[in-house]
């Protein structure tokens, strides 16, 4: 039997488990079978099978436009989002397993049914799982910004990821942001001005109205730090 394969370039996060609450354990037996999907592993078990594509329209039931959200944490934003619009399909991607956890009991409580929810690495899902020009917007909010020097290879927001963004975002379609590190949101800027892809103003965004507060957020202004939304739309050719 072949080695599982193992990763040899940096990711943008660390795999964080941790035990989950009596309420948490409660959401994930009663709703994981049907809103957390799985993916086929390729070693690692946040990598994916490059040759799995995922069926969306399957695996929402419907065909609607959709809506991917990178880095989902304990889904304040991706909960909020679906029940504001339920005519939409959203996918969230995250690694942190407690905050899918904590994403059910919140799906639950405000009765939201069309989020979907899967534990890989959001970069090989943009790269091979999500089918081309399939996703009508892009969000990442508050990406880890590796703050340390030595740290900012692992950043999520690149050159190559903003081809990664151009291949699965639809002509027409949007990929938003947001960051509270303004050093790292003069990267992203660098990144959305530098893509041919994209169209970009090159200004900062307002405020996104269907991003709620979170407690994230809130984190970030108590100490004084500005909040750097940016937008960007997928040319057409």
């Amino acid at each position: 039997m072949e080695p599982a394969p193992y990763r040899t370039e940096p990711v943008s996060f660390t795999r964080r488990g941790g035990r989950l609450s009596e309420r948490q354990q409660a959401a994930w037996d009663a709703l994981s079978a049907t809103y957390v999907a799985e993916a086929p592993d390729n070693g690692p078990t946040t990598s994916i099978d490059p040759s799995y594509v995922l069926d969306t329209t399957a695996l929402f039931g419907r065909d609607a436009p959709l809506v991917v959200e990178i880095g989902t944490g304990r889904g304040e934003a991706i909960v909020h989002a679906a029940h504001q619009h339920p005519e939409l399909n959203f996918l969230g991607l995250e690694v942190y397993v407690p905050g899918v956890a904590q994403t059910l009991v919140t799906m639950r409580h405000r009765g939201v049914e069309n989020v979907r929810l899967m534990i890989v690495n959001a970069a090989e899902a943009l790269g091979t799982m999500l089918p081309p020009a399939s996703v009508h917007e892009l969000r990442v909010w508050f990406p880890d910004p590796w703050h340390k020097k030595r740290h900012n290879k692992r950043r999520l927001v690149t050159p190559a990821f903003a081809e990664l963004a151009a291949r699965v975002v639809e002509p027409g379609g949007t990929w938003r942001l947001a960051t509270d590190w303004q050093e790292y949101a003069d990267q992203m800027r660098d990144v959305l001005a530098g893509s041919a892809d994209f169209a970009f103003s090159g200004d900062w965004a307002p405020r996104f109205e269907g991003r709620p507060l979170t407690r994230f957020e809130h984190k970030g202004l108590q100490v004084e730090r500005d909040i750097r939304d940016l937008s960007a739309v997928r040319r057409s050719s």
